[in-house]
């Protein structure tokens, strides 16, 4: 379930909480150097391996980091890489790669929340989206209020939410990566939404907003 998008450790991007995100670049024209990439990777040369790592390295771990939260984003980047070198020998081209690696990066937060006893699932209704929460790059205290609460949405809002709103990913980029249709990313991203408003509060309200 995962591609690739923008770097770690800085609270959250996008419309949850400014523009942090990097422009990615437009698909066509990574397709080349791509596929150049992961044949050299193919051959096992260690320079091009080491450059596939460096290139998403931040990203997976931003990733990561946003659905599992701090103390296990490590773990799961590293799980990440070796899912990708592993299998990166069966990767058909079918997508980006930077789609097939988020890909995995939302399999392998997902399972690793799995593992600690917590589901994550899909619904399919509701299409309606709802405005994305104000910018809040300036104000640290939102972020972290941001951050406490992405930490407790279901795991399923959680990767909608990091892979649209804060990755900045299309609806049909993430039904891609979530391998469901573009409804469902809708209907999941709007209900994910609402729910970050119920745990936020009155913290997403400017001060002329009446209730």
């Amino acid at each position: 379930m995962n591609e690739l998008a923008e770097p770690i450790g800085s609270p959250l991007t996008g419309p949850l909480a400014g523009p942090l995100a990097e422009p990615r670049p437009r698909i066509a024209a990574a397709l080349t150097d791509d596929n150049e990439l992961i044949a050299a990777c193919r051959r096992g040369e260690a320079r091009a391996m080491e450059r596939l790592y460096h290139q998403y390295k931040r990203r997976v771990f931003g990733m990561a980091h946003r659905i599992v939260g701090a103390s296990d984003a490590e773990e799961v980047a590293q799980e990440v890489f070796v899912r990708i070198f592993r299998a990166l020998a069966n990767f058909r081209g079918d997508s980006a790669l930077s789609t097939w690696i988020y890909r995995l990066t939302v399999n392998a937060s997902l399972s690793h929340l799995a593992k600690r006893g917590r589901r994550h699932e899909v619904g399919d209704d509701g299409l309606t989206d709802l405005p994305a929460p104000p910018p809040a790059e300036r104000d640290s205290a939102l972020a972290s209020r941001i951050e406490a609460a992405l930490a407790v949405l279901p795991p399923g809002y959680r990767a909608i939410l990091v892979l649209h709103d804060v990755e900045g990913l299309s609806h049909e980029e993430c039904a891609a990566i979530l391998e469901c249709r573009v409804g469902t990313c809708k209907s999941q991203l709007h209900k994910a939404r609402a729910r970050m408003r119920d745990l936020l509060g009155d913290s997403l309200r400017g001060p002329g907003d009446a209730r």
